[in-house]
Order: structure tokens, then sequence, then C-alpha cells
């Protein structure tokens, strides 16, 4: 899915410098020290990634380049990386999808999704259950190989959970339980405040001097009652049913990743 990396100011790459990644297999090759693993580490970071170690520095704002014998220092680093989203894999209706990132020497940093402001949150969001989140197998650097293959047989299906996409069918699925749970809070209070109205009501009841009270009481009632209903009803039918046809799309998937599952893992072994 990546179709393109900008990069300008991010450790030694001072000036602009734009990478192409056509359909098929793309080899960065160079010397020792002409700047490979720096474009590994760029695509980490406009992708998230909040590990300095990770990113070989000791600050943030070491990524940010820091002048050499004949270049003077820049106070910013900005990363662009374009995403084909023509397959529409991504939450966002354009064929392409831009991540930009951006550091300052203060410290500041900023994201932005297609030119917007953005929040990391947004950005893990977006790829959340793609295979391409910091926390994902996107970028394999070395030695972690070898943890792949020495991981436990929970950790691998993780990993190709999050790989095959699975992982964002089941956060929608906890989130849908945490709306249904909100839903019944919900009414779990307006039955309360039914209850508080009932005994109030049957207290003016017995003030015939009060019938303008016992009106707004019974109107009120009503309207509650009315709230319980609909939210009910919504419960029932459109929120549930809903929830069942995500359900049953999940285990479509699972079933399909497993298969894939296991498969991998037989040609890993």
């Amino acid at each position: 899915m990546f179709k393109a990396l900008e990069i300008v100011g991010f450790k030694s790459f001072a000036d602009r410098t734009r990478f192409e990644f056509p359909p098929g297999i793309t080899v960065v090759v160079g010397p020792n020290g002409s700047g490979k693993s720096n474009i590994v580490d760029a695509i980490k970071w406009v992708l998230g990634e909040q590990s300095v170690k990770s990113l070989r520095g000791r600050e943030m704002a070491d990524v940010i380049f820091n002048g050499s014998g004949s270049r003077k220092a820049v106070n910013t680093a900005e990363i662009t990386l374009t995403l084909d989203n023509s397959k529409k894999l991504l939450a966002i209706d354009t064929p392409e999808v831009h991540i930009t990132r951006r550091v300052y020497r203060s410290g500041e940093g900023e994201y932005l999704i297609n030119r917007n402001p953005a929040r990391l949150r947004d950005i893990r969001d977006l790829l959340s259950g793609t295979g391409m989140g910091t926390q994902a197998y996107s970028v394999i650097e070395q030695g972690k190989v070898d943890g792949l293959l020495q991981s436990s047989p929970r950790d691998r299906r993780i990993i190709f959970e999050e790989a095959a996409g699975i992982s964002r069918f089941k956060m929608r699925k906890l989130e849908s339980l945490r709306r249904l749970e909100r839903v019944e809070q919900n009414l779990l209070r307006l039955s309360d405040i039914v209850d508080e109205v009932e005994n109030r009501l049957r207290g003016v009841r017995a003030q015939a001097g009060k019938a303008r009270r016992y009106r707004e009481y019974t109107n009120r009632l009503q309207e509650l009652r009315t709230q319980v209903a609909q939210v009910d009803w919504n419960r029932l039918s459109g929120r549930i049913a809903a929830f069942d046809d995500e359900i049953r799309a999940l285990g479509d998937q699972r079933g399909a990743s497993a298969a894939e599952a296991e498969n991998i893992e037989a040609q890993l072994l």
C-alpha cells in the first residue's frame, strides 16, 4: 500500500527527497552510511513510532538534521507517506491517503492526514487492522525474524490477526459492546427517573390543590416513558441487529484468517 515517501530535514536527509514505490518489490541499495536505515526509520516515524531508542536517538529532536561540514542544521523534520487507497482499505474516501508528521527543535510536533490536522490516535485508528501500525510487522528489523519464529503461539496469532485485519473487527466488536453497555446504563438511569417521577406523582395526586404540578409530572412521566420505549426499541432492533451482522462477518473473517495462519505457521516450521 506504500506509494511514495517524501523526506525533508530528517536525519541525513537535509534536502527534500522523494521515494516512489511502484507495484512489486522495491529494493534500496547503497554503501554503509548512505542512509538506507534512515529510510526505514522515516517510515516507522511517520507511522507514529514514539520510541526514541527504536529510532537510534536519545530524544525526539535527534531525528532533525543536525548539520554537517558543508550544511547548517535545520529546525524542522517532516515526512509524508502516501498510501494507495484504491481498494478502500482505509476509512477515508480518497484514492490516496497522505500521512504527515513534523517535529520542531522546540520538541513540539504535529500530525496531518490529507493535509488536515490530526492526532496520533487518529493515525493509529486509521491504520488499525491494516498491518501497517507501529506494533505490526510491516517493518521487520534485523533480529526480529528470530523473535517472530521463537514467539509463543498466542503472540504469533496476534501478529497474524493484525496482518489479516481481524484486529480491526475485534476492536469494532469491543466498541459495540461498550456502546451497548452505555445504552443499558442509560436505560437504568431512565428507569430510576421514571420511578422517582411516579413516586412524586403519587404524592401530588393526594393534594387536590396542586393540579398544575400534577399535570407537569404527568407530562414528564409520559415523555420519559416514550424515551424508555424508544431506547428499548433501538436497542432490541437496530443496535443488536447490526451487532449480529458484525459478529457474523468477524466469524467469517476469523475462519479465513485461522486457515491462513495455520498455513503460514506450517511454512515457518
